[in-house]
């Protein structure tokens, strides 16, 4: 008991059987009812003490004290009593503590009873403390209290039936929802065997398919071995006429019987169609290089200024009447190390483009250093005056074979691979190349290449043959098919060797070398029969012809030669426009073994002929840069 508190009694009630603990249920709620305590803390101080009740049923001395009980508060106590060393459930004590304001077990003092304490406070009354106490004991005395039970017994008994109404109603609720599920299952089966069904027949055409496109790719694959062989006969069959006519050109302006003005001209005219024919053969050639990723830039130190100079005298030719070209000196600009030939063929694509289009006003080439995270740059921009591109077109120009239609391309043939190959060339470069035009106010190409590479540069050349001492050779065999070739090389063998001994296939080839005991071997590959591979190790399997130095001489490029099978070559060389001076090298033994040639620069015209558009000559007093075999030409554009 609280110090400073009033309890009023209101009933005490022996224990000693279930009916007991009934009534003390029901004298509990109605105590709570006359004290104003209804709903919930009304339901869990008569469900406590009954549970209690419950538990403690059957201890010696059982009673229930019902009280009221107050202090600033008013709380409605029951005190459970019994003698007999009892203790109630952990579980209900710990239960009791969370419903209910006051729950605890009283430690008996000795040898008194053992006590439980359950209180739940009642609201403030409106009258007295005894006023209330005496209005719940009138509740809880007389004829009232049995009636109570009674209404209370028949209460709970409704209940329970309502509780049965509702456990059954949920039971046939439970019951349709299963029928539901069933018939749902059974839609899930049906649809899931209509679904396999279904993906069986779509697998069954994915594994066509698949066998299907595993075909078209070994047809692709076959395709493209075709392609790469095509190319590779194209090379050979095309180049081969082209540098024989060529070269025997060269020879008859060289000759020893003077020629006549118009006969120097007609010459001309020849050796530079020529070379607009080779030129267009090794860009379409160098296209398919680069896209299998074989056309590799080699990078040297470029004279700027040499190269613009020669652009300047290469295409001044081509403008139309009216229209000005642009290019700088190139004075004042710091050191660029890139390949000079893919930059060249580069600058002459864009050029050459602008300058085809342009039928008046002015076509300017600028040249700045910009520096950025990547280091310093070099860009180059290109603008023209010309018909302009449709900015739906800007993206198809980079097509290959794409050309746009419209009456600027009457009498301007072409065949669509500039821009593509001009693009290609700067990314093989580390560059970019972008394209910016309108229709009517001209077009703007701007190409930006990084100052150097990356990787160190590998310069390439041949040694000069000014001042050598000639015949560097005694004697040379020649293997070779091509009569207009064999026609053509014999001047320069006069040059470098003593005497030359003429094979035109490489049946007798080893039996004449054990024969003639020549100081080098020149060999060409492709040949019918007995290539130049076969020869070439027949050679070296033989006692008596291991040790001759062989020196390739291939219409091919020297990318798609066989180095596998040449392995101990002293050098490969491309005929195309084949001088003295690499044969010297060569025969010499002071080229590089199995060397690439490099690319020879293109030969000037006479001074008498007459330029064609295509491929006009340098000024006597340029000197010029690194060789650049593809002269593009103005036809070769959009």
């Amino acid at each position: 008991m609280r110090q400073g508190s009033a309890v009023h009694e209101l009933i005490t009630i022996a224990l000693h059987e279930g009916s007991d603990v009934v009534v003390l249920r029901r004298c509990t709620q109605s105590a709570c009812r006359a004290t104003g305590l209804t709903g919930s803390p009304l339901v869990r101080l008569t469900t406590v003490v009954s549970e209690a009740g419950e538990h403690l049923l059957g201890a010696s001395g059982l009673t229930a004290r019902l009280s009221l009980e107050v202090t600033d508060v008013v709380r409605v106590t029951v005190r459970f009593g019994w003698r007999e060393a009892r203790r109630p459930a952990s579980a209900l004590l710990s239960a009791a503590t969370r419903l209910l304001d006051e729950a605890r077990l009283l430690s008996p003092g000795d040898g008194g009873p053992h006590e439980l304490l359950l209180a739940q406070r009642a609201p403030a009354p409106v009258s007295s403390a005894g006023e209330l106490a005496a209005q719940a004991r009138v509740k809880l005395t007389g004829a009232g209290t049995a009636a109570d039970l009674i209404d209370a017994l028949r209460t709970q008994n409704h209940q329970l039936l309502a509780a049965l109404e509702e456990s059954q109603r949920q039971q046939e609720e439970l019951q349709r929802l299963n029928a539901e599920l069933e018939e749902t299952n059974a839609g899930v089966m049906a649809l899931y065997s209509e679904l396999t069904s279904e993906l069986q027949a779509t697998n069954s055409g994915v594994v066509a398919l698949y066998a299907e496109l595993e075909e078209k790719t070994r047809q692709l694959e076959l395709a493209h071995e075709y392609k790469t062989r095509f190319w590779a006969n194209v090379s050979h069959e095309l180049r081969s006429p082209v540098n024989s006519v060529i070269a025997l050109a060269r020879l008859l302006d060289s000759g020893t019987d003077p020629l006549t003005e118009e006969q120097r001209r007609q010459v001309a005219l020849v050796q530079a169609s020529g070379s607009t024919l080779l030129a267009l053969v090794d860009e379409l050639l160098d296209v398919a290089k680069a896209e299998s990723g074989r056309l590799e830039p080699h990078f040297a130190e470029v004279d700027l200024r040499a190269l613009l100079y020669q652009l300047r005298g290469t295409l001044q030719g081509t403008t139309q009447p009216g229209v000005r070209l642009r290019i700088p000196e190139g004075v004042g600009l710091g050191l660029l190390v890139t390949d000079e030939v893919m930059l060249t063929r580069v600058l002459r694509n864009v050029l050459s483009n602008a300058l085809k289009f342009t039928v008046e006003g002015s076509v300017t080439l600028d040249v700045t250093e910009a520096s950025g995270e990547g280091g310093s740059r070099f860009v180059f921009h290109v603008q023209d005056t010309g018909v302009g591109i449709a900015a739906e077109e800007l993206d198809r120009v980079f097509e290959e074979f794409y050309q746009v239609r419209g009456p600027h391309q009457r009498g301007r043939a072409g065949t669509g691979l500039g821009l593509p190959y001009a693009r290609r060339l700067t990314e093989l470069l580390g560059g970019r190349l972008t394209l910016d035009s309108e229709i009517g106010r001209g077009t703007g190409v701007t190409v930006e290449i990084p100052a150097s590479p990356d990787r160190p540069a590998a310069k390439t050349g041949h040694a000069a043959a000014t001042g050598r001492a000639r015949p560097v050779a005694g004697s040379v065999v020649v293997v070779d098919d091509d009569e207009a070739f064999v026609a053509a090389v014999r001047p320069l063998l006069d040059e470098v060797a003593g005497s030359a001994t003429f094979l035109g296939d490489g049946t007798h080839a080893v039996a004449t070398v054990e024969r003639e005991r020549p100081d080098a071997v020149l060999l060409d590959l492709n040949m019918p029969g007995v290539d130049g591979y076969e020869v070439y190790r027949l050679l070296a399997a033989h006692p008596a012809t291991a040790r001759t130095p062989v020196v390739v001489l291939t219409a091919l490029d020297v990318a798609d030669v066989d180095r596998s099978r040449l392995a101990r070559v002293r050098a490969v060389l491309n005929k195309s426009r084949l001088t003295a001076a690499d044969l010297a090298d060569a025969l010499s033994g002071s080229a590089a073994p199995a060397a690439t040639q490099p690319p020879p620069a293109d030969p000037p015209l006479p001074a008498t002929a007459q330029p064609t558009r295509a491929d006009p000559p340098l000024p006597a007093t340029v000197p010029p840069p690194r060789a650049d075999p593809l002269s593009s030409t103005a036809e070769e554009r959009r």
